[in-house]
């Protein structure tokens, strides 16, 4: 095995060897506060319930026409535009992957503002296209003209929109957004506008989708059901014109969303009234941590239409880059795992992305974030 061994690492591409696996941090004994999920669990009704029904699921038999229930069930749900479809992926993950899959033709490229979610620039890497990012102003808003200059000049065949952005949690200028999508039509590309956290924010991307589709005929939405309160059940969906989805939708795995999977986000949307006091009660309490976060001397909070806030704290002079990461730490120590970005992007510098919890935590995190100034 040993010897053999060396040899097969070699079939095995240089640009993956030389990346980086997407890292999970050890969460065992903490409060959770690093990867954006619904802190409340089902209510324990809805937890028998749901068990029951999951006990009565085929597990012996490939996934039928009951996806296409599901398929129904989000569209009702969202009040699908006339003209359009849908398609079902094991979490958004897997979306962006086939996307870069289904455009992957000679020269092809994907383009998106820094920072942002880290899938779109792995996905293309992994499928051999280009990737190009273009960084956000200082503020965190949108650079329009370094973008509109990026879209002429690589005519990107995807162009990711986060909506809120991850990790600055803010929503970009919809008359920029506009702006932006009519260059990409311009060079034949398409636009994915990513609402994984669409429940906590005060604006959708569907609403212009229903009210200009013509303009935004070449726009994909992509939307998770993880922050919705199902991180664990791996359900992501993406909408758009129905014969962009149908192409999309060839080259996804037949059976990629479990019966499991299925039937819990069935449950769920029935349900939905649950998830969205859920929901309320996490803008509720990210104004509670917003208003907190503004008393600690020194800490800058980044407002906040997700279910996080991003937070730069003070360095102790202009070469200290390590402030953050010290903060993370200490943090670590008393039991609070946050996300340590400040390496991710130099726009990032000293900053964490605090994930809003229940008020139990975010008090904790706060006593904590004063103990650590």
């Amino acid at each position: 095995m040993s010897g053999a061994l060396p040899s097969a690492l070699l079939r095995i591409r240089d640009d993956v060897q030389s990346m980086h696996a997407y890292a999970v941090q050890d969460a065992t004994g903490m409060v959770k506060l690093d990867a954006m999920e619904n802190p409340f669990p089902l209510p324990s009704p809805l937890q028998a319930a749901l068990g029951e029904r999951l006990g009565a699921v085929a597990i012996n038999r490939y996934p039928g026409a009951r996806v296409n229930d599901l398929k129904d069930a989000l569209a009702r749900s969202v009040d699908l535009p006339l003209g359009c479809s849908l398609m079902l992926g094991n979490g958004s993950d897997e979306l962006i992957a086939l996307l870069a899959l289904a455009c992957d033709r000679p020269g092809a490229s994907v383009l998106a503002p820094e920072p942002g979610f880290v899938m779109y620039a792995m996905s293309a890497q992994l499928q051999g296209l280009s990737y190009h990012g273009v960084p956000l102003t200082e503020d965190f808003e949108l650079d329009e003209p370094a973008m509109l200059a990026a879209i002429a000049q690589h005519r990107p065949a995807i162009t990711y929109l986060a909506y809120p952005n991850n990790p600055t949690a803010n929503l970009w200028s919809a008359s920029v957004m506009r702006r932006l999508i009519a260059a990409v039509a311009a060079v034949g590309g398409l636009v994915v506008v990513d609402e994984a956290y669409q429940p906590f924010s005060s604006a959708t991307w569907l609403d212009e989708i229903r009210t200009q589709p013509e303009a935004n005929a070449h726009v994909l939405l992509m939307r998770t059901l993880s922050k919705f309160g199902l991180a664990g059940v791996r359900l992501g969906y993406m909408l758009g014109a129905t014969p962009l989805i149908a192409e999309i939708d060839k080259v996804r795995p037949p059976y990629n969303v479990s019966v499991l999977n299925n039937e819990c986000a069935l449950f769920a949307l029935e349900h939905a009234s649950a998830f969205a006091e859920q929901a309320a009660e996490i803008r509720a309490q990210r104004g509670v941590l917003l208003a907190g976060l503004v008393q600690l001397k020194g800490v800058r909070a980044f407002k906040s239409e997700a279910n996080m806030v991003l937070v730069r704290w003070p360095a102790r002079d202009a070469q200290d880059d390590g402030a953050a990461t010290c903060v993370f730490e200490q943090l670590k120590a008393a039991g609070i795992l946050v996300k340590n970005v400040s390496k991710m992007h130099p726009l990032l510098r000293n900053c964490l992305r605090l994930t809003v919890g229940t008020p139990s935590e975010n008090q904790r995190l706060l006593s904590a974030l004063q103990h650590c100034l």
